[in-house]
C-alpha cells in the first residue's frame, strides 16, 4: 500500500514538474516581411534562426517563431494575426513591417491603422509587443520619407509601445557587403549583425512577457 502510494506521489510530482517547465516557456512571434523573412537567403540564414540558436544556449526558455513573409505589408499581417495568435499563442510579438506599404506609396493613414489593429488585437490576448522602426529610401522624397518614418514614432507613443530602431540604418552605412545588389535587403553575412542589434531589445520584450 505504501509502495503504490509513493509511486503515485512519485508521478504526481513529476507531471507537475513537466507542467511547471511548460508554462516557464516564453515564445516570440516576429511577424515581418522579407526583412526577416530572409530574402535569398534559406530560412536558417535569418537573423531569426541566428538568435534562436544563441537563446537555445542562453536562454533555452525563450522560444522565437518567424511568422515573416517576403511581400507582406501591414494589411497582410493584419489579415494573418489572428491565426498566428492562436495558433503559436506567444507572449511577445515584435512587429516589422510597413516597408512594402512605404515602397508602394500606400496611404499613410492606412499604415498606421493597420499598425495600431496589430498591436491592439495583440495586446487583447496579453501579448507584450515591440515595433520596429521602419524607413523608406530618400529617393521617395524627402517629405514622405520623414512622414513615414514618423509615422512609426507617433504609433508607439500614442499605443505605449517600445519603438526599435530600424536594424537596416547602421548596415547600409557600415558596409555595402551587408546589402544585397538590390539595395534593401541583407546579405547572411548581416544577418549575425542583425542579431547583435536586436537581442538586447528583444530579450528586454521577453523579460517583460515572462
Amino acid at each position: 500500500m505504501m509502495k503504490n502510494f509513493l509511486l503515485k506521489l512519485s508521478l504526481i510530482v513529476v507531471l507537475l514538474l513537466s507542467i511547471r517547465t511548460v508554462s516557464a516557456n516564453v515564445s516570440l512571434v516576429v511577424l515581418g516581411d522579407s526583412l526577416s523573412a530572409g530574402y535569398g537567403l534559406s530560412s536558417e540564414q535569418t537573423w531569426v534562426a541566428e538568435l534562436d540558436n544563441r537563446w537555445q544556449k542562453t536562454h533555452p526558455n525563450f522560444n522565437i517563431i518567424n511568422a515573416s513573409i517576403s511581400g507582406e505589408t501591414t494589411t497582410g499581417g493584419l489579415r494573418r494575426l489572428e491565426g498566428i495568435l492562436q495558433r503559436h499563442q506567444p507572449d511577445a510579438l515584435f512587429i516589422e513591417l510597413g516597408g512594402n506599404d512605404g515602397l508602394r506609396g500606400f496611404n499613410l493613414n492606412t499604415v498606421r491603422s493597420n499598425l495600431k489593429q496589430i498591436i491592439d488585437k495583440a495586446r487583447a490576448e496579453n501579448v507584450e509587443v515591440a515595433l520596429s522602426q521602419v524607413m523608406v529610401p530618400p529617393n521617395y522624397g524627402q517629405r514622405f520619407a520623414q512622414q513615414f518614418t514618423d509615422l512609426y514614432k507617433e504609433v508607439a507613443e500614442q499605443e505605449d509601445v517600445r519603438l526599435i530602431p530600424f536594424f537596416m540604418e547602421p548596415l547600409i552605412e557600415e558596409s555595402s557587403d551587408y546589402v544585397q545588389d538590390d539595395g534593401i535587403h541583407p546579405t547572411a553575412e548581416a544577418q549575425p549583425k542583425i542579431a547583435d542589434f536586436l537581442e538586447p531589445y528583444l530579450l528586454d520584450l521577453m523579460q517583460k512577457a515572462k
